[in-house]
């Protein structure tokens, strides 16, 4: 063996160091995570398991001498081949005494060394270690694996935690022990046992409330960036170590404080840490070492304290050997595991000169000779490439690239179809074989999907994806590094920006590192790992940082092709879609979008659609629902599943519905136009798509009888008005001239105003058919079919004329005219249909459907009823939706006409004016049309009928409200005043609403004063004082604008008249009169009882005029009287205390009402009203 070539004892001590320093070499190469290295798989110079050991093993300084340094065999056989004069190294002589389990001997021997200043590493690391006096009590290991302390166990009972607790003057030289001394050790030590069994269940227990979950764990392992929480037992030992360092280092002051702050240790004993656990080197040591992995399980002994028995097992001596020989077997195979790393390290260190030397003589040939052409993988010229395009500067010869062009570079790709498959091109003939290889790399393939897009559409629809390639920063993340030496460029760009950035947020400057070194890592599990750090490199990443992350993933999944995508980048996506940030749930439903098109397209139908449904129906932030319908869109613009046409069908219903309006809003900018491409494709658009649509607004009508949910109304019929921009596209693809649009010579300009302003690019009709050069030749081909071939053969115009605009029509019949709402809300609709599909189409298919439905003809007077089309809402649509698209003066002049006639035949058909009121309101909204309502009240002035001049007068009432002060003096104010002079009294009276109306809005005091001065002839001329429709209107009036008239008007005229007119009241001898305006008086004093009212009005007017309205109710009508006399009692308890100065300010009615006692009487009366609902409802409102 080799203990006949190797003397072990033939060592100094500064072999004995030099013996250490390898070991420590050794420890230092091992792997932390490892606690038993071995040599790498196959290798062949491992020895087997059944070798003989090696006489000579290193020596080793951890704290448990598992590992001796030589054998019982070796020791003999080289201590009789040895000298007399050689000198043995006391580290030996320490491991042997160890060995064989001398520990009196061994104490003695470090107390020697301690007293001579020669403390020895391996007794110090022993005696310090409480670890190797503790027994494992019961039977014996049934298992190699099981640690053993050195030696096998110790002759006693294990629970002694101490040396000091070894009585070792039991033991005699022979080992022989008297049975009554061991009775009584075992006693004592029994009860040492159950003590520390009590110590370690509670230093369990503390040490179970601190652990971190396993996922956690998991977390903290998988992110390095995230620094797990200290645990106990660390932070004892930190403590203990900072305040070691703190006295040495002379820091009195600061160890005494450190040691108050942490009152539950003891600094003087490290023992009080924890237990089993060995003493490491100071701080200092630690600094100075590097931060070296935690020992290995093999550096501590495990401990188990049994409170059953006390009795001890002896190791066999098999048992030992064959420990021994696996210990040595290890050392071996590591010496060797580390000869073959320095051998690959070598071979790594000369193949690197190589590739240095090589490029010293590629830089020797350029400087000599131009360069060859670089490789450019990117569709755009690089920005710092010299400019050839002005002859008049001379050329200069091509530069070589910074990047030795290395690089795919997505931000300027202009193909059409995207993704573009990466097509390499042919290397030059000077190039290194690194770079042919590179060259002649396989392209990567993306599966395109089945679709007809127009390259416009797809790019406007890939312009959702937010990315950022424009900035320096967005430039690097654009590029991948393709090769070793461009990610050594790149780290060398990108370092200088890293180091003064990192620590202040700009943790974005990390992105081109970490996907570069994700693209080109071998190992999945470091790959996965860098892209969990790129998703979760910012805590909660702002809008321009998402970018730069997405960008990023971008042009990683053009790298990697759609294999890696699926595999590393979407399972990343699919841990966070419920974090707890919003910041990072957006980014997740924006990554879904922006890697569509760079999945396999059954990734995209299935799992990613999945995703982001559960988004849209859990996620509570908007702003994440909102990227979410957008990716929506982009998904639908790459799928070619038409099973999936339901789902998609249903999440355009579900995004409707959303409570936001920015889902509503993306989802009309977005997920329409795309979904509505993709049922073009499928022909589903006119077939299926707008027919459901349809189909509910029907259903919604017919359930809607006793109250329409217009919010349900609206949210389908702006899908329709989305849908309008693609019906159109589809009708001009499918025309009958399609195939003769020549883009040759002139092409036609498209006006400006031909089409509404989209909301989107993606509504954009010219971007759904391609480009405006198309659209513009399209455009003049189809004015021509309808102006002059028809629309024979046409089946796309045949459905829109045949089908969609009957049931359109059909449906406007049916909604209620009163609704605004609704009203507006198809006017919008029938205004874009109109203006997207033209001025001929209009003209020629929409208006004479709409004229054969109203029929206005002077035949048809007499029979129209109540319940006829006129008085639907077709009539305000027609004219706000159909009349005002176009505003030349033809156009103008038919509207007025038709707003005529309306305006005439229903007066005289004594119709309902509902629809009338209805077209002027939505016209009146719009200033453009104010002059045309006049010229249309003009002529209901002028007209010969009283009827139609009276519905003018009541059509003033609406239209003053909008209209500037301008017009209301110039043509407003006249046209009432000649009609309030008309022969007819109904006319008269008919005026009163909008003199009223005048009196509320208008500021100008000239026009104040006329108006006063006509409603004042309507009271005081003596041949009104009968007039009792005139009073009621008048009474009626004051109650609806005093409120908010000007209060000079309301006190000096108002008030004053309604006191007159109670007052005449009073003296009525006909009964129905004087209950009809005892009941508008009582409507009219209710709502001005909110307003200040001064003392002297009190006295004067308003409290006679509820005393006399009070005498008409005790006779009439007895349950307004408990009101109105509460009212009464109020008023004259707030003129006391004004008296009395105790009451300051406005008197208001409604406000004493308040009273507790005011208010249950005021309560008890209302229950034993009789009156109306509604004129009670009315009562209400006035006092809110």
């Amino acid at each position: 063996m080799a203990a006949g070539n190797v003397n072990p004892f033939n060592l100094s001590d500064s072999d004995e160091e030099a013996e250490q320093r390898l070991d420590e070499a050794i420890d230092t190469k091992r792997s932390p995570s490892d606690g038993t290295p071995g040599p790498p798989p196959g290798n062949p110079f491992s020895p087997p398991a059944d070798a003989e050991p090696p006489a000579l093993l290193l020596s080793s300084n951890r704290t448990s001498p598992s590992v001796e340094g030589i054998s019982v065999s070796a020791t003999a056989a080289t201590a009789m081949a040895g000298s007399t004069d050689t000198r043995l190294s006391v580290d030996l002589i320490a491991s042997q005494l160890l060995r064989d389990q001398y520990i009196l001997t061994a104490l003695e021997f470090h107390t020697e060394l301690l007293e001579a200043g020669r403390e020895l590493p391996r007794l110090r690391d022993y005696f310090s270690n409480p670890g190797n006096f503790e027994r494992q009590s019961g039977t014996p290991p049934a298992s190699k694996d099981q640690v053993l302390g050195p030696g096998g166990p110790l002759n006693r009972a294990g629970s002694i935690s101490t040396l000091d607790s070894l009585d070792f003057a039991r033991y005699s030289d022979d080992g022989n022990r008297e049975s009554d001394e061991r009775v009584a050790v075992l006693e004592f030590e029994l009860r040492k046992a159950k003590d520390t069994i009590q110590a370690l269940r509670a230093n369990l227990t503390q040490a179970a409330e601190s652990e971190v979950s396993s996922q956690e764990r998991k977390n903290f392992k998988s992110s390095p960036e995230i620094q797990e929480p200290i645990r106990s037992l660390e932070k004892r030992a930190l403590n203990f170590l900072v305040n070691e360092y703190l006295l040495k280092s002379d820091y009195k002051l600061s160890a005494i404080t450190f040691s108050d702050e942490n009152d539950d240790q003891d600094f003087e004993l490290w023992d009080d840490v924890g237990l089993n656990i060995p003493k490491p080197p100071d701080l200092l040591h630690l600094y100075r070492n590097g931060g070296c992995g935690p020992p290995s399980p093999r550096d501590t002994v495990d401990v188990a304290v049994g409170g059953d028995s006390a009795e001890t097992n002896l190791n066999s001596q098999e048992q030992q050997r064959k420990f021994d020989l696996q210990q040595q077997t290890e050392v071996v195979q590591e010496l060797e595991y580390q000869i073959s790393l320095l051998s690959s390290e070598k071979d790594s260190l000369a193949e690197q000169i190589r590739k240095l030397q090589s490029e010293i003589q590629t830089l020797r040939k350029s400087v000599s000779s131009p360069p060859p052409a670089p490789l450019d993988l990117g569709s755009q010229p690089r920005p710092d490439a010299p400019s050839s395009s002005d002859p008049s500067q001379p050329q200069a010869p091509p530069q070589p690239p910074l990047d030795n062009g290395q690089y795919l570079d997505i931000r300027g790709s202009s193909d059409a179809d995207v993704p573009p498959a990466v097509v390499p091109s042919e290397p030059p003939t000077q190039i290194t074989t690194h770079h042919a290889k590179l060259k002649t790399r396989v392209p990567i393939q993306f599966d395109q999907p089945n679709r007809k897009l127009s390259p416009a559409f797809q790019q406007a629809l890939l312009s959702f994806c937010k990315m950022s390639s424009d900035s320096r920063l967005g430039a690097e993340v654009s590029r991948i590094a393709d090769s070793e030496e461009s990610v050594t460029l790149m780290l060398g760009r990108c370092l200088p920006h890293i180091v003064p950035n990192v620590l202040l947020a700009k943790r974005e400057e990390l992105i081109p590192l970490i996907l570069c070194t994700a693209c080109l890592h071998p190992e999945p599990k470091e790959r996965d790992q860098l892209l969990h750090i790129l998703f979760n490199l910012i805590k909660r990443p702002d809008d321009e940082q998402r970018q730069m992350i997405l960008t990023g993933c971008v042009a990683f999944a053009r790298h990697v092709g759609p294999t890696r995508v699926e595999a590393e980048l979407l399972p990343q996506c699919w841990e966070q879609i419920n974090h707890k940030y919003p910041e990072r749930r957006l980014l997740v439903a924006e990554s879904c979008g922006a890697l569509a098109p760079y999945l396999p397209k059954e990734i995209r139908s299935s799992l990613v659609l999945s995703m982001l449904q559960q988004m849209l129906t859990e996620d509570k932030a908007d702003m994440v629902r909102e990227a979410v319908v957008k990716s929506l869109a982009i998904i639908m613009g790459y799928i070619d599943d038409p099973d999936k046409y339901p789902q998609g069908f249903e999440l355009m219903l579900l995004s409707l519905g959303d409570p936001s309006e920015r889902v509503v809003s993306a989802i009309h900018q977005v997920f329409i136009p795309a979904f509505a491409a993709w049922t073009t494709e499928l022909g589903f658009l006119q077939s299926t798509l707008m027919p459901a649509l349809l189909s509910r607004i029907e259903k919604l009508l017919k359930q809607g009888e006793h109250g329409l949910d217009e919010h349900k109304l609206h949210m389908f019929l702006s899908a329709l008005q989305s849908l309008i921009p693609p019906l159109f596209s589809v009708v001009l693809q499918n025309a009958p001239f399609t195939s003769r649009a020549r883009l040759q010579g002139d092409i036609p300009a498209i006006e400006v105003t031909r089409f509404p302003r989209p909301a989107s690019p993606l509504q954009d009709v010219a971007t759904i058919i391609g480009s405006r050069e198309t659209l513009g030749v399209l455009l003049a081909l189809y004015d021509h079919q309808l102006e002059h071939e028809g629309t024979t053969g046409w089946g796309s115009m045949l459905w829109v004329v045949n089908q969609l605009l009957p049931q359109l029509i059909d449906i406007v019949g049916r909604i209620n005219v009163t609704s605004s709402t609704c009203v507006h809300e198809f006017s919008r609709f029938f205004w874009r249909l109109c203006r997207t599909f033209g001025k001929i189409f209009t003209n020629t298919k929409v208006k004479p459907q709409f004229q054969e439905i109203l029929r206005l003809s002077e035949e048809n007077v007499d029979a129209l009823t109540g319940d006829g089309i006129l008085t639907k809402a077709t009539v305000p649509i027609y004219a706000t939706g159909v009349l005002t698209c176009y505003n030349q003066e033809d156009d103008r002049k038919l509207l007025v006409g038709f707003l005529e006639d309306v305006m005439t035949t229903l007066s005289l058909s004594h119709a309902p004016l509902d629809s009338l009121k209805a077209s002027f309101i939505e016209l009146g909204a719009n200033p453009v049309y104010h002059e045309l309502l006049l010229t249309v009240l003009w002529y209901g002035v002028v007209h010969t009928s009283a009827l139609v001049r009276c519905t003018a007068a009541r059509m003033f009432e609406l239209l003053v409200k909008g209209v500037n002060e301008t017009l209301v003096a110039q043509r407003v104010v006249p046209a009432l005043i000649t009609l309030s002079s008309d022969p007819e009294i109904s006319v008269r009276i008919s005026t009163i609403p909008a003199f009223g109306t005048i009196m509320e809005t208008v500021t100008q005091k000239e026009l104040l004063e006329r108006v006063k001065m006509q409603l004042a002839s309507f009271l005081e001329d003596p041949q009104y004082q009968d007039q009792h429709s005139l009073h009621m209107e008048i009474i009626r009036t004051f109650g609806r604008v005093g409120p908010n008239a000007e209060p000079r008007f309301r006190d000096e005229f108002v008030l004053p008249h309604l006191h007159k007119l109670a007052l005449v009241n009073n003296s009525q001898t006909a009964e129905s009169k004087r209950i009809d305006i005892a009941t508008q008086l009582f409507e009219a004093y209710s709502a001005l009882s909110c307003c200040f009212i001064s003392e002297e009005l009190m006295v004067n007017h308003f409290l006679p005029g509820l005393r006399c309205l009070r005498a008409d109710m005790e006779q009439l009508s007895p349950e307004h009287e408990g009101i109105l006399s509460s009212m009464v009692r109020e008023c004259e308890i707030k003129l006391e205390n004004r008296g009395l100065g105790d009451a300051q300010g406005s008197v208001s009615i409604a406000a004493s009402l308040v009273g507790e006692d005011a208010k249950t009487k005021f309560l008890s009366k209302m229950g034993q009203l009789t009156t109306s609902g509604a004129m009670l409802a009315n009562v209400f409102q006035r006092k809110k």
